[in-house]
């Protein structure tokens, strides 16, 4: 350590003995000795080469001081402004001095022109360019600050909203890198050609490229940026490429740069030629690249969603369409059941009569199913009161005529929820007509309508196939998942859950394989004007 700092404790020294002698000398002689004051400046100047060799022995010493791009830009602006003034001052100053008469009125003049000439020139796009220019190329080793450079791109890419904002940004962020004035892009669509789809402080364009084309096929196996100008007068540096002339003939086409998401193209950008005609070296190549791919990061999360989004409104539209189906099912069961006893109950009255009001009933619901359809929705048409227990009845009536039949017992009248009657009704003829086919013909479908508190309570058990607990837990208000074979869709439980979850209740299930199944479905009750008080014991059996 000694060696290290020896050298700088001799220069402390030196400074140190020379200002005791010279102060020293003052407070005896009360002045202070002129020749002494006047060699004090060259005696510390000695001084420097020992700090230098102590800073040699210390190299973590050295200070790291670091200046922005930033900074340096606006302290040159400052600089040359400042000098600019000077200048214009001294000149002034000589117009007053000789200027005679007209010298003061000249100097105003001449001081006001230079003062409307520097906002003229600090407002320049072209000279701020070339500063930049300067500074990079004189001051730095690296022509641009990175970290700030980064900044600014993903800065440009997050302000985008919606789907054309966002491409419109794309081709900001790109251009932003080199102050190119504007430029187009182009994104793959679902036939495979590259269609341009956005512009930024350019013209619209109608142009093109084939999947398979000279450019497309270029960028798919190089990510090198084209100079248009370059590629004209040097084919030879890009292998020999040709691209149609109307991209070439583009006013002002400077730079064709690809937008590549994990080794796919997805598209490329044109950029205008700046104001300011600059040539690119590699460390614009790089940073257009590097904002290139960022972009690309962008580009292919919008082209997710909206594939997403699309998927999501099949997906709506096809698990509406399940729904139908699984509602013309059982009117088709309906149907069914009146041509096959036609034949032998057609002269009979009272079955023509239930035929014609079972095909009634089947066209007026399949009506609504199509309207539905139409409206791509299941939103209720008709949402009001009415007694629930008439509503289980009614579903009871229209299965009452398939194996095994069901049983209703009512424990509880006058029922009343705010609903749509037929869609309820509809689901407790799925759910009922679930029960009756996991059970054999012989088998038992008892439904139950209750009132526990404020909440009316319907039971459907049957004493079919039942179902284990792993199945209850992962598959059963899944749609689509069925233990019936082709006898079932999987939806019927499905809906039914996501119907009563959206009138408040719950929907509970008990099941056991082989013994069978019991199915609890609690609404609350519409308590708005009830006047009818709680009837108990009276129990209907269909």
């Amino acid at each position: 350590m000694r060696w290290a700092v020896k050298y700088l404790y001799l220069g402390m020294g030196v400074l140190f003995v020379y200002d005791f002698l010279l102060y020293a000398d003052a407070l005896m002689f009360r002045r202070v000795d002129e020749t002494l004051w006047q060699a004090r400046g060259l005696t510390s100047s000695l001084v420097v080469p020992f700090v230098a060799i102590a800073a040699t022995r210390n190299p973590n010493w050295s200070v790291r001081v670091f200046v922005s791009k930033q900074v340096m830009f606006h302290a040159t602006t400052l600089i040359a402004a400042g000098v600019c003034l000077v200048t214009m001052a001294g000149v002034g100053y000589y117009i007053r001095i000789y200027g005679g008469s007209w010298g003061k009125a000249t100097q105003i003049a001449f001081v006001f022109a230079g003062i409307i000439f520097l906002i003229v020139v600090l407002f320049s796009n072209s000279l701020r360019s070339k500063v930049k220019v300067f500074v990079n190329k004189h001051f730095f080793s690296y022509k641009y600050d990175w970290r700030d450079e980064w900044l600014r791109v993903v800065q440009t890419l997050s302000d985008g909203r919606g789907s054309r904002e966002i491409r419109t940004r794309v081709i900001q962020a790109i251009s932003d890198t080199v102050n190119a004035g504007g430029g187009h892009l182009w994104m793959q669509d679902n036939s495979g050609s590259y269609q341009c789809v956005s512009d930024w402080n350019a013209n619209e364009m109608n142009l093109s490229f084939e999947a398979k084309g000279n450019l497309v096929t270029y960028f798919s196996g190089s990510d090198w940026i084209i100079d248009v100008d370059e590629l004209v007068s040097f084919p030879g540096r890009y292998d020999n490429l040709t691209i149609r002339e109307a991209l070439v003939k583009v006013e002002d086409a400077w730079l064709i740069v690809p937008i590549k998401h994990h080794g796919s193209l997805i598209g490329f950008v044109l950029l205008i030629r700046p104001q300011s005609f600059r040539s690119i070296n590699w460390e614009d190549r790089d940073l257009i690249k590097a904002a290139a791919k960022q972009a690309g990061s962008y580009l292919a999360l919008l082209q997710t969603s909206e594939a997403l989004s699309q998927a999501n409104q099949f997906e709506a539209f096809n698990r509406l369409s399940a729904f139908v189906v699984h509602d013309l099912k059982n009117l088709i069961a309906q149907l069914e059941l009146v041509v096959k006893n036609a034949e032998r109950h057609k002269n009979n009255p009272a079955f023509m009569d239930d035929a014609v009001n079972t095909i009634g009933n089947a066209v007026n619901k399949m009506g609504r199913l199509l309207a539905q359809l139409r409206q791509g929705r299941f939103e209720s048409t008709m949402t009001k009161q009415f007694f629930i227990e008439e509503s289980v009845a009614q579903a009871v009536k229209e299965l009452y005529a398939y194996m095994p039949k069901p049983s209703l017992t009512v424990n509880g009248n006058f029922l009343k929820i705010l609903a749509d009657k037929d869609r309820f009704t509809a689901v407790m003829v799925h759910m009922i007509k679930n029960a009756q086919e996991a059970s054999q013909e012989d088998g038992q479908v008892k439904v139950s309508v209750d009132r526990v508190d404020d909440n009316a309570v319907i039971q459907i058990e049957d004493n079919g196939i039942g179902m284990d607990m792993l199945f209850i837990k992962e598959k059963l208000f899944l749609p689509f998942q069925t233990t019936k074979g082709n006898a079932g869709m999987g939806i019927g439980v499905y809906e039914t859950r996501e119907y009563v979850t959206s009138l408040n209740g719950s929907l509970k299930v008990e099941s056991e394989k082989g013994i069978g199944t019991k199915f609890t479905i609690s609404i609350p009750l519409d308590l708005s004007d009830d006047t009818s008080g709680y009837h108990s014991a009276a129990t209907a059996e269909a």
